[in-house]
């Protein structure tokens, strides 16, 4: 028994704990204050980073010493916080961006919704995209429909969608291209006009607006990536987020069986009984009472992300105002400083009424060659300055798609500009002004060397 002033095994515990934190943060200080000053033309400027903290970093050790491992309170507290940070009905974690897109769209396919997504139904989308906004169609035996791009703001060219129409359509997705919004407006008119479901790719553009709301919650269900190079980051993971739509609580349900390989209960992890009537369900062909944890809704997967990366991506949460205006600091200084390419480049603008947290840079020569582009990303390169194409260029003329089922609405000019053309440049809340400066200046002297 203890005596007053003897110190618990509790007391004793968190002792040892605070001081295992506060190491933590000492190390995560000496490593920050010693790393070697930037050097143009020998340190690395990426496209795109992790940004953080001794917050983040202790939160991590902190979850390690609980030792929960499998998605558990962080995770619980994070999802809560990202939903009310967003507006959404519900978020939902998972463990990477193309997860959140596959969980998104295969929700569409089962059978507890009234007009599900079935085998031959159609999607419209982009041709220039990450491919994973395509595949999750594809898997599920659709066939995506392809529109053309508007070149101002490299998102879809709305003018071509009732074009796209068919009796097959049944969904509409697509990306937020680089963090710039589609025009919200008349996707969502038409969405609603022809009954359509919306889901919104946000892996690239987690706190950009439109119309002063936030990306993501336009559509019936918005993704999330946190991947390093993104808004946030957990190291891997992503979010399904669901809208404020008559069908959420249907969509929540199912997505969040899909992400639990399809079973039917909704018991977080480590609890039971959560229905209160584990053992008296019935079903059609099993037995009467057989253990509902047990029981399986949709052929779904697991595709949870662990509590140590929830407990990262809370610390992240609370810095992505910050990081969002940061961005766009960043974008609007490179904008400034590469002015006078325009009358060999152009330059994206933000999309009508909307507010990008940008994701990159994105410049398309007026007039493409692709071995141009390519000699200025070599040379690029060679003086550490990250640089990106936008992702698979015209999906169409990629090997692995070449057999696909799809239609194509018209033709693809800004697409196939967009591959031979287009390049983006990092905006991420890592960079200094000095960097930014250095990435503007290797830009337009590479540019000049190789036009002369």
């Amino acid at each position: 028994m203890n005596t007053p002033n003897e110190p618990t095994v509790r007391d004793r515990i968190k002792d040892l704990e605070n001081q295992i934190l506060g190491l933590t943060g000492e190390l995560y200080r000496l490593k920050k204050d010693n790393e070697p000053p930037f050097t143009p033309g020998k340190t690395t400027v990426p496209y795109a980073g992790r940004v953080y903290d001794e917050n983040e970093v202790k939160a991590a050790v902190k979850s390690s010493l609980d030792f929960w491992l499998t998605l558990g309170p962080e995770g619980i507290r994070m999802e809560s916080e990202l939903k009310k940070f967003l507006g959404a009905h519900a978020a939902i974690l998972v463990n990477s961006g193309s997860s959140a897109n596959l969980v998104a769209f295969q929700a569409l396919t089962s059978s507890k919704l009234e007009r599900p997504f079935k085998p031959g139904d159609e999607m419209i989308t982009v041709a220039a995209a990450f491919p994973t906004t395509v595949n999750p169609c594809l898997q599920a035996g659709g066939i995506p429909v392809f529109v053309d791009m508007d070149l101002k703001t490299i998102n879809i060219d709305v003018s071509r969608l009732e074009d796209a129409l068919s009796e097959k359509t049944r969904v509409v997705m697509i990306a937020h291209t680089l963090g710039n919004p589609f025009d919200l407006g008349a996707v969502t008119e038409f969405c609603k006009r022809h009954d359509l479901w919306l889901i919104e790719d946000n892996c690239d553009a987690l706190g950009s607006r439109y119309n002063g709301q936030l990306t993501g919650t336009f559509g019936h269900m918005g993704t999330s990536s946190f991947y390093p190079p993104h808004h946030i980051t957990m190291g891997e993971g992503g979010a399904v987020y669901i809208g404020q739509t008559e069908h959420a609580e249907v969509l929540e349900t199912i997505a969040n069986s899909l992400r639990d390989w399809g079973r039917d209960c909704w018991c977080a992890s480590g609890r039971d009984n959560t229905c209160g009537k584990r053992f008296a369900w019935e079903w059609e062909k099993l037995p009467y009472g057989y253990d509902h944890k047990y029981v399986y809704s949709h052929i779904g997967y697991n595709l949870k992300p662990i509590d140590i990366q929830a407990a990262i991506g809370r610390e992240q949460l609370k810095k992505l105002p910050s990081f969002v205006e940061a961005r766009k600091r960043n974008w609007q200084r490179l904008r400034d400083l590469l002015a006078d390419l325009e009358n060999e480049w152009h330059f994206v603008e933000a999309t009508p009424n909307s507010e990008p947290a940008w994701f990159g840079f994105f410049m398309v020569m007026r007039t493409p060659d692709h071995d141009k582009l390519t000699m200025l990303c070599r040379a690029l390169d060679t003086r550490k300055i990250g640089n990106r194409r936008l992702f698979a260029g015209n999906l169409l003329w990629q090997p692995a798609y070449k057999d696909m089922k799809h239609r194509v609405v018209g033709s693809l000019p800004v697409t196939e500009m967009i591959t031979r053309g287009g390049i983006f440049l990092g905006v991420y809340p890592g960079l200094t002004g000095a960097m930014i400066e250095s990435m503007a200046s290797a830009v337009i002297d590479e540019w000049k060397t190789i036009l002369d």
